[in-house]
């Protein structure tokens, strides 16, 4: 029997909606490398109102904004610190070592999934020591934590984790790619999440449904040389109005995140109903173990169901692509399947 595909892959899957393209097509555009265009002007100033910065930089992508970060905080030579299986150690291809020239120490979840506690931040920090010692600068935290299985955390830890950061003289980073949804499932504003970052980077592109872009916030100085960071890494945009354009309308629907996360949680519920072995979500991410992902991954895609395989396990995500109808459809097509 053929299925029609239910896409779980990602919720970078999502297509923009009839109002987006309508937005994109009648977009105010300009040059924005020469004249900065005024619809992503707009946009620039919205997110870094929103997340309580001075100014913010449009990017095509979350890794371009992270990498872009850690060029303006890093040294050649010096280390930084990340949770294990953060964005930026496993999913950049080596750009924080490469185009940064930074030496990457992976944290453990001793704090919960997805960061560690504060007073491991202050040890893996190190002190002053002789010349020869290596440089430790820079916190990158990721809230969302995708590969933790979209696990947040809230204003207490965010601001305990900052302190630690700083009482050790470190810079801060933050992958805020799905900040969103850490926001919504806890109930907060975005900048409860974000404010005491040097930068923060957040993107559109997941299940706000841009089809584009990720913002890169931080001061006004930062962002202008942030700037020229983004044109020499070849990311100067011209007419980048039509993209913003999806942003802004991407931002209208941060309500929406609420049922991609209702979603997820029926959908773990119901693959634990058939035996699965399945964390409890968040947000809008479902991880669930199994002795071989690989094969459970094409075995799903048999049955016209789209998943991935991360740190060992399989995920599953939902977004605004997904109803919840289509997920008791694909729970329906589960009988068969143990992970």
């Amino acid at each position: 029997m053929q299925h029609r595909t239910i896409d779980l892959r990602s919720d970078t899957v999502t297509r923009p909606d009839a109002a987006m393209r309508a937005a994109m097509a009648d977009a105010e555009v300009g040059d924005d490398v020469l004249d900065h265009d005024p619809t992503m002007a707009r946009l620039e100033e919205r997110v870094a109102s929103m997340l309580g910065y001075e100014a913010a930089l449009w990017v095509p992508s979350g890794s371009m904004g992270n990498i872009i970060a850690l060029m303006l905080h890093l040294r050649r030579g010096d280390a930084f610190l990340a949770p294990e299986h953060s964005h930026v150690l496993g999913s950049e291809l080596g750009t924080a070592a490469w185009l940064a020239q930074g030496m990457p120490s992976a944290l453990p979840h001793d704090g919960g999934p997805g960061r560690p506690t504060p007073a491991t931040v202050t040890a893996s920090a190190g002190g002053p020591g002789p010349y020869f010692t290596l440089n430790t600068t820079l916190l990158c935290l990721e809230n969302s934590h995708n590969f933790a299985g979209g696990a947040v955390f809230g204003p207490e830890e965010w601001n305990a984790l900052l302190a630690a950061a700083r009482n050790a003289g470190l810079l801060v980073h933050l992958d805020g790619a799905r900040v969103w949804n850490a926001a919504v499932a806890q109930g907060v504003q975005p900048r409860e999440l974000t404010v005491g970052a040097d930068t923060v980077q957040v993107c559109l592109s997941k299940g706000l449904g841009a089809p584009v872009g990720s913002m890169l916030v931080s001061d006004s100085a930062r962002i202008t040389e942030a700037r020229r960071v983004r044109k020499m890494l070849g990311g100067g945009v011209r007419q980048g109005g039509i993209l913003a354009a999806a942003g802004l309308v991407a931002l209208d629907n941060l309500a929406s995140l609420a049922a991609d996360h209702d979603n997820a949680r029926l959908l773990a519920e119901g693959l634990r109903e058939r035996g699965w072995d399945v964390m409890e979500p968040d947000t809008n991410i479902v991880l669930a173990t199994s002795d071989d992902p690989v094969g459970t991954v094409s075995e799903l895609a048999e049955k016209g169901i789209g998943a991935v395989t991360v740190a060992g396990k399989v995920r599953f995500v939902t977004h605004r692509d997904v109803s919840e109808a289509d997920i008791r459809d694909v729970l329906s097509r589960l009988s068969a399947v143990r992970a």
